[in-house]
């Protein structure tokens, strides 16, 4: 699945590509993603007037119209790609704009998990969503989060991960920032030391910068605007090599699951 690094590749990849341009055209060639397009939906947006811009909250990213917004979670496969006019629709093509520039911008999502919403307001929208702040902003702070910590008897994993405490941290990033900060996924988080809340919390926001300056990871089916690949799962320590040896110290990487999700660390380097 998509995350963070991943999302935020793919929305400057596409301001690169839909700033400043209007859809004259919207296509539905699957009716049902993860939910069922409305009626209204191709009017909407071809009265959208232009693509301002597309920005992100979190795992979303938002196609800012003169008049509207344009939500859009990747789901699992989701990917955009740019075509010409001469383009043959390929397997899993599910929605197609035409835009005012004559280039069709095309979502595909094999596993079609993905979904796109028509809003009128962001704010209005996430108002009800207890989210916790965007890692790579001013208001993820060490010692806010330090405080929070001393509150939660849970995995400081799960902790991460909860989007009530910040938000957009995936498995890939969270099994990431915990081995760089020598810290156990299944350690208690109320159990996490003030001078490791310290390095976490410098740890998540490297981790997430370096990501993004990498293109994201290319696991599985993750691909950027325009079809590239990320690389940075050739920098990964932990994630994805269970019964490797780690890089740092030689021992068996183990993987355990932690709510469900599979969790990646060193024995020996994570205490």
């Amino acid at each position: 699945m998509p995350e963070l690094p991943e999302v935020e590749t793919v929305k400057r990849g596409l301001n690169k590509i839909v700033a400043n341009l209007n859809v004259n055209r919207v296509q539905i060639h699957q009716p049902q993603l993860r939910y069922k397009f409305l009626p209204s939906f191709s009017k909407k947006i071809t009265k959208a007037g232009k693509i301002k811009k597309v920005s992100r909250r979190a795992k979303y990213l938002i196609f800012e119209f003169e008049y509207l917004n344009l939500l859009n979670h990747l789901g699992m496969t989701g990917n955009w790609k740019l075509k010409p006019q001469s383009y043959q629709l390929e397997k899993h093509d599910h929605i197609e704009f035409t835009l005012s520039n004559k280039k069709r911008l095309i979502y595909n999502d094999p596993r079609r998990f993905g979904w796109l919403e028509v809003i009128e307001s962001q704010d209005g929208y996430f108002e009800n969503k207890k989210h916790g702040p965007e890692p790579l902003s001013k208001a993820f702070q060490h010692e806010n989060f330090y405080k929070l910590l001393k509150t939660k008897n849970a995995p400081i994993k799960s902790v991460i991960m909860d989007q009530k405490n910040v938000l957009g941290v995936g498995n890939i990033y969270a099994c990431e920032s915990l081995f760089r900060s020598g810290i156990r996924p299944t350690r208690k988080a109320n159990k996490v030391t003030k001078k490791e809340n310290e390095l976490l919390v410098k740890e998540i926001k490297s981790v997430l910068k370096e990501a993004i300056k990498a293109g994201g990871s290319t696991i599985k089916d993750f691909k950027k605007a325009g079809g590239e690949s990320g690389y940075f799962q050739t920098k990964l320590n932990v994630y994805g090599r269970k019964d490797q040896a780690c890089q740092v110290c030689s021992t068996q990487i183990k993987n355990i699951k932690i709510t469900g999700r599979s969790s990646f660390y060193c024995p020996n380097c994570q205490q």
